[in-house]
């Protein structure tokens, strides 16, 4: 199972007497940041279930390694008997660094684990080939830990709010989600930190109240209103001088254009699937996208695959200038008029959309916020 199905299974299934916590190893530094993020999430989901917060914890808890224990070890934190309590949870991390010879030891506990233990094998990847892989896939519960992909980050973001104490709005958490792959793109620990930013909500925000998208960006240290969502709003308003504004601003504090085209180009994605959906739902399109018509948008992403081509050839000199030059066309409406989108180009237009091609404009996703130049 995921992750995100552990806490379901138990409470639907109760606590399981064997299970192997993994994830596959990439060669990426960040993905395995996520993933031992949620391995992490997995092991708390795990003792909060078997332990809870009963008195025998100290008692009840042992946590092993495999390049420091052995099966004889192992086997014997496991048949001890709880105390003060009803089970006993015996971890073993970094199950993949055991001896072969050590996990063919724990072979007949496979078999016959103990009644009143939990017994956890943590590790990023297990060799399927070897035996001891192969009977403990059979019979433990196996939760898989590889890194989330997009379309579940909304979900694991709703959870971890809840979990912190914390009620975001729908654009806080398409915001929050942006900083999530974002971070999984470009750096290391991204669950770790959207999970910190979380935990600044929470306390950041009064009681009963929901977050907005300026309470997000507040939280990060950003100054507000320069995300991705009033870049947006700027372009819809026609306000050029703000749309610039907020470019300046994003770019002196060390923004790449770049990362400021794929931002922008992911919203755009993202008011394009909203259209289509309400057009569908046969509902009025609300005052997010009601500013954004369908010739704009295909107008639009022509732009924005031109503007990646200048930016990623360098034959631009300066890719402010071709920034502020997107901007200005943005914010006069192009396909208002009836401009189509040539059927040659190679942009990727958003599931239900109608553009052309297969060609992404870029993999990054947000703006950071910066303090605004001076005049």
């Amino acid at each position: 199972m995921k992750v995100y199905d552990l806490q379901s299974a138990i409470t639907h299934h109760g606590i399981q007497p064997l299970y192997l916590v993994s994830g596959e190893e990439k060669k990426s530094g960040e993905t395995r940041e996520m993933e031992d993020c949620l391995r992490d999430q997995a092991v708390a989901t795990i003792k909060a279930a078997v332990l809870g917060g009963a008195d025998g914890e100290d008692f009840n808890y042992d946590v092993l390694y495999g390049d420091e224990s052995d099966a004889a070890e192992i086997l014997a934190r496991a048949s001890e008997a709880p105390m003060f309590g009803e089970r006993r949870l015996v971890m073993v991390k970094a199950a993949d660094r055991l001896p072969a010879r050590e996990r063919d030891a724990l072979l007949p506990y496979l078999d016959h684990p103990c009644d009143s233990t939990t017994l956890v094998f943590v590790a990023a990847k297990l060799d399927r080939r070897q035996r001891f892989t192969k009977a403990l896939k059979e019979r433990a519960v196996t939760v898989e830990c590889s890194s989330l992909p997009d379309h579940h980050l909304m979900d694991w973001i709703r959870r971890e709010a809840e979990r912190a104490g914390v009620r975001l709005n729908e654009e806080a958490i398409l915001l929050m989600k942006e900083l999530a792959v974002s971070l999984k793109d470009l750096a290391g620990g991204a669950l770790y930190r959207v999970r910190r930013e979380l935990e600044k909500l929470a306390v950041y925000m009064p009681e009963g109240t929901e977050a907005s998208p300026a309470d997000v960006e507040a939280v990060r240290g950003g100054e507000p209103g320069a995300s991705v969502f009033d870049l947006a709003e700027a372009i819809a308003a026609r306000d050029r001088g703000r749309a610039l504004r907020i470019l300046a601003r994003n770019l002196e504090a060390g923004e790449a254009p770049l990362r400021i085209l794929g931002s922008l180009a992911w919203q755009y994605r993202q008011i394009w699937k909203a259209r289509d959906s309400q057009r569908q739902r046969g509902v009025e399109t609300d005052h997010r996208v009601r500013h954004f018509s369908e010739p704009h948008l295909r107008a639009a992403f022509q732009m924005f695959a031109e503007a990646d081509a200048r930016l990623k050839g360098g034959s631009a000199g300066r890719p402010a200038r071709v920034m502020e030059s997107l901007l200005f066309s943005l914010c006069d409406r192009p396909g208002g008029a009836g401009q189509r989108m040539p059927e040659s180009t190679s942009v990727r237009a958003p599931e239900g959309g109608k553009a052309g091609g297969t060609r992404p404009i870029s993999n990054v996703r947000t703006i950071r916020s910066g303090r605004q130049p001076s005049s």
